[in-house]
């Protein structure tokens, strides 16, 4: 049996070459997805604009029409593209997707969309905790937070201005962390820190001075806020984060459904 790892890190294996090309065609849908997930992103075919045929792409890429299908069938669960039988897919939007069905960090999401993240520290140091911390920290009285602001970018694009507090404990990790680190999640991860669950607040703010300088819009202009407090598996928290997003980086999904939750009913409930 030979075992392989790609430079995108797909395992392949099988004594027949199997396996191995299994695998490797899901690899070409998750590369293909990604370049014309990029190509969305960039509006390069315009929000409702057709992609080229499904032909077309098989030979642009020099694979198979069933893994253009899959490609295709993975940016339409993105919500990038919609398809109706006889017709070409129709870009319906640009942004990418972030799903709250899974918990990944801004570096995990980006690379997932075929971009390379990135991470400028602006301010880093410890301070008094305020009480809207302490309340989500479960912090005393007097504690201090470490705090962290930071511009996240996408393959070199501005995206987000991401401001994270820690608790203390948690802190002294981040402040130990080489200053160049990209993924703080990945560094707390390393040194024993889990992050189990999150609690997800989107609204729109205004973008301030620092917003505006960091983003390259203008004060006042509209931003996509998601404030989050994330917990351990035993439920302490580990981080209150505030992370402004410009408009066109990023998009949220929420997946909901009725057989599961106080959606459900039983037939015998129904009106």
């Amino acid at each position: 049996m030979v075992v392989e790892q790609d430079g995108e890190g797909y395992v392949t294996q099988g004594a027949a070459g199997g396996g191995e090309r299994a695998a490797k065609g899901q690899a070409l849908y998750r590369r293909v997805a990604a370049d014309l997930g990029r190509a969305i992103g960039e509006g390069r075919y315009g929000s409702g604009g057709r992609l080229p045929a499904e032909g077309e792409l098989a030979e642009q890429y020099g694979v198979s029409r069933g893994t253009v299908r899959q490609a295709m069938a993975l940016l339409r669960t993105e919500g990038l593209v919609a398809s109706r039988r006889g017709t070409r897919r129709v870009v319906i939007g640009t942004s990418r997707p972030q799903s709250f069905g899974e918990l990944l960090s801004f570096t995990r999401w980006a690379r997932s969309t075929g971009e390379e993240p990135g991470g400028l520290v602006v301010a880093s140091g410890t301070r008094p905790a305020d009480a809207a911390e302490r309340a989500h920290l479960r912090l005393p009285e007097g504690a201090e937070v470490h705090q962290v602001r930071r511009l996240r970018t996408l393959s070199g694009r501005p995206a987000m201005v991401e401001r994270t507090v820690y608790p203390p404990a948690i802190g002294e990790l981040i402040a130990g962390l080489p200053h160049d680190t990209v993924s703080y999640t990945r560094g707390l991860e390393e040194r024993g820190v889990l992050f189990a669950d999150a609690q997800h607040t989107i609204d729109l703010c205004r973008a301030d001075e620092e917003d505006a300088r960091l983003l390259g819009c203008r004060p006042g202009d509209p931003l996509l806020r998601e404030r989050r407090c994330s917990t351990d598996p035993a439920g302490t928290p580990i981080e209150w984060s505030e992370d402004r997003y410009l408009p066109e980086t990023v998009a949220f999904t929420v997946h909901s459904s009725a057989a599961a939750g106080s959606l459900a009913r039983r037939p015998a409930d129904q009106d």
